[in-house]
């Protein structure tokens, strides 16, 4: 069978996977340039099916490409994205514990990936083809497109992880974690190196066209470490508030950014060159273009900012539905970004125009607090609407639901998978201890836990949240 417009020998294949007690079909598609897309699927009755199936995985993918402006899948937050370098496939990573594999111009998800215990923070590609996922579980996963688990799993951070970055020559893989180090790990095997030093959690890692690694923390500075067969402290550089992302321009030029809102763009001898405010929110991801000449700011507000580099000044910005935007990446050719963020939607951007590619939803999500306006204890309580759930019915996301939470013991909220860890706390909710869970933190208070670490410093606002969950919560 062929498809002479857009794909040439195209290759279907189904069978059973060795050992698996369902039947597991892949459909793949070989184009002229030798690139291989697969789908997979699950619990089919007949080969018959299989070839329905096929059948229509080859007009997906043989037929008109249509621009989507948006691509669904994540049941959550996309924390992470990444986009292979034919400019083809990106991964992204989400709040719900999952990564998805998508063809972007086809807007379609070519397989999902479920392993973590946790949010799927960041993501890579790596140059062989295999990709890489990390999560608040600690753990970071390497994956290849058409197998089902991962091919190799590394726990070597106590921590959340948070940020990944591939190095310059594809040999190394750096992370960052919570845990308060960084490492930085050789793909072709052997022991990784850790970067310790900051105070606190390590939010950001890149690396500097000559292998150098750079890290940017909770404690406002940015580190540049010395390459792996030299010796010595890290440079490090001060900045006035904690760093939340960094990127490193093909020439080695920095850009770090954080919690004051402003993105700053540093010399190699760690001078500031010149600094770009964007108002009062945060700043949370960054992304240089390919020709880098531009840098992309993503924001907690929700817009996305382009900066001249030259001129250090704000070109146009993309405005979303006005959700956290957490991720962006640039296709290779620079004409397109794409962002993830709390809509739980991986948007398509126009670079040349700042304008949504295809048909652009900005509604955003029914907000889950609408029938508790005016409470104060339903405001502190929105800081976790994208973990947590009131009813049942809603389920879990990231972390469990919350319906029927007083009186539970830890770690027994049924259809989610807990860690042993909480597992072992003798801790039941009530207004007491939920109170204490805020105060002290998650860390002190349910040690081994994935949540992210918060405090609430005032009572009122503790007993405020409490009140509020004792209504809302309650089982019919």
């Amino acid at each position: 069978m062929r498809h002479r417009r857009r794909v040439s020998n195209p290759t279907l294949r189904y069978g059973r996977q060795r050992g698996a007690s369902t039947l597991l079909l892949s459909a793949s598609i070989i184009a002229s340039d030798g690139t291989v897309k697969a789908i997979r699927f699950l619990r089919h009755p007949s080969s018959r099916g299989a070839a329905r199936i096929c059948a229509i995985v080859l007009i997906l993918f043989a037929g008109s490409h249509t621009a989507w402006a948006q691509l669904r899948g994540h049941g959550g937050p996309v924390r992470a994205l990444a986009i292979a370098r034919d400019g083809r496939i990106a991964i992204s990573g989400g709040f719900d514990q999952s990564a998805i594999l998508w063809g972007i111009d086809q807007g379609a998800a070519l397989s999902v990936l479920r392993f973590h215990d946790g949010a799927v923070n960041a993501v890579a590609i790596l140059t062989d083809g295999r990709f890489a996922t990390a999560s608040a579980d600690g753990r970071i996963a390497l994956w290849r497109l058409g197998v089902a688990e991962p091919l190799e799993v590394i726990a070597d951070h106590s921590g959340p992880v948070v940020a990944l970055a591939l190095s310059p020559d594809g040999g190394q893989l750096a992370s960052a974690s919570w845990d308060g180090t960084a490492r930085v790990r050789p793909l072709a095997g052997g022991p990784s190196r850790v970067l310790q030093g900051h105070v606190g959690n390590v939010n950001a890692v890149a690396f500097l066209p000559d292998d150098r690694p750079v890290t940017g923390g909770y404690d406002g500075t940015v580190r540049v470490w010395p390459g792996a067969e030299a010796e010595g402290p890290p440079r490090t550089l001060q900045m006035p508030s904690p760093v939340n992302a960094l990127a490193v321009a093909q020439d080695g030029e920095i850009a770090a950014a954080g919690a004051d809102s402003t993105v700053r763009f540093l010399k190699e001898d760690g001078a500031i060159r010149a600094s770009v405010d964007l108002g009062t929110n945060p700043v949370i991801g960054l992304a240089w273009a390919p020709d880098g000449r531009r840098i992309a700011a993503a924001t907690v507000g929700g817009t996305v900012a382009f900066i001249e580099r030259d001129t250090a000044r704000i070109a146009f910005s993309l405005v979303g539905p006005g959700l956290p935007v957490w991720s962006l990446a640039f296709r290779p050719d620079g004409t397109e970004l794409l962002t993830g963020g709390g809509d739980r939607l991986v948007r398509r951007w126009d670079t040349r125009t700042g304008e949504p590619i295809g048909p652009l939803a900005m509604a955003r999500p029914a907000d889950p607090l609408s029938a508790h306006a005016g409470d104060h204890g339903a405001e502190v309580f929105r800081a976790c609407v994208a973990c947590h759930t009131l009813t049942a019915e809603d389920g879990n996301r990231a972390g469990p639901t919350l319906s029927g939470i007083f009186g539970r013991r830890i770690a027994t909220a049924p259809g989610y998978n807990f860690s042993p860890a909480l597992k072992g706390l003798d801790i039941v909710w009530d207004a007491r201890t939920i109170a204490k869970l805020f105060e002290v933190g998650p860390a002190r208070y349910t040690p081994g836990t994935k949540m992210p670490e918060q405090t609430i410093n005032s009572a009122q606002d503790r007993e405020a949240l409490v009140r509020f969950l004792e209504k809302a919560t309650r089982l019919p």
